[in-house]
């Protein structure tokens, strides 16, 4: 639908090292759960977008991979996901965290940006963690490493000053469509963001030893129009056998609990009453596999 009156429209690529806060950013602005959150790093594996739509504009929010050097196929397809959103967007948003330092992880990522025309802005996340002297010293740094056109200091968690930063985005933005209609918050399906907050639980539970080598396959939702309920079932997928045993926990103890915990996320996803049957199958080295990459949905041909 095309809007008169210099309604603005746009693609907005959110980038940053792994745990900068990009995923709670972009859950705060959209006002819902669609990108999962961990304290482990490189949760995120393929784009999110989120949708903001206003009375005069609307902004596509893409989330991409944390930028890191890759170690395995699976790391490749995350970095080259990250660097190719960089040429196809309008405006991109390089998020880093207010209490870490600049280190090589904010140099790989400037080096990256130096070669792109898009217009940048420096989003400083987690102000609210630091001395305001430690922030204005942080920006001064910035500033001679790169020509941003904005640097907007923020916090996702808490709120602040994000009216603030959407305001100097929609300056940013070319006039255009509104691209999606205005109740919708994301473009994936819901088979993949209910795949998302399986695996988001299932991070937050188990030990360090897990995170990177876990992903979930859904087999089958069935909706019961009805009785109004939808019924889900998924395998969670791990490299080692003494990996599936952490998930499943003692007597079941664990699985049971990502279940709990991920069944009320997608009940308030999908606003029905959900029954979720959880099971867990080893896949020996799935992450340098092309063809388990494709059946967990990483489609290296798409990028």
């Amino acid at each position: 639908m095309n809007k008169d009156n210099g309604y603005k429209s746009g693609f907005i690529s959110i980038i940053g090292r792994p745990n900068v806060g990009k995923s709670t950013f972009l859950n705060k602005v959209v006002g819902q759960k669609i990108a999962i959150m961990s304290d482990k790093p490189q949760t995120t594996r393929n784009k999110v977008q989120g949708v903001l739509t206003l009375d005069d504009s609307q902004m596509v929010f893409i989330d991409t991979p944390g930028i890191h050097k890759p170690k395995h196929r699976l790391g490749d397809f995350m970095m080259k996901v990250a660097q190719n959103t960089l040429k196809e967007v309008d405006l991109v948003l390089f998020m880093v965290n207010a209490e870490e330092g600049y280190g090589r992880g904010e140099e790989f990522i400037i080096e990256k940006l130096q070669s792109i025309h898009t217009p940048v802005f420096l989003v400083i996340n987690k102000i609210d963690l630091v001395h305001p002297d430690q922030l204005l010293k942080m920006i001064d740094g910035y500033k001679e490493k790169l020509n941003f056109k904005e640097i907007v200091p923020i916090s996702a968690l808490e709120g602040n000053n994000i009216e603030k930063l959407l305001e100097q985005i929609k300056v940013y933005l070319p006039e255009g469509p509104q691209y999606y209609p205005a109740d919708q918050v994301t473009d994936h399906p819901e088979r993949f963001i209910i795949s998302e907050l399986i695996r988001e639980k299932a991070l937050h539970l188990t030990r360090e030893e897990i995170p990177h080598s876990l992903a979930v396959l859904i087999e089958k939702i069935e909706r019961n129009d009805e009785k109004d309920t939808v019924h889900v079932m998924a395998t969670i997928i791990v490299e080692r056998d003494s990996q599936k045993g952490i998930v499943i926990g003692k007597q079941g103890s664990m699985l049971k609990e990502v279940g709990k915990r991920a069944r009320l996320d997608i009940e308030n996803l999908l606003g029905s009453k959900v029954f979720l049957e959880l099971w867990v199958k080893v896949q020996k080295d799935w992450r340098n596999r092309a063809s388990h990459l494709r059946d967990y949905g990483f489609r290296e041909d798409e990028y």
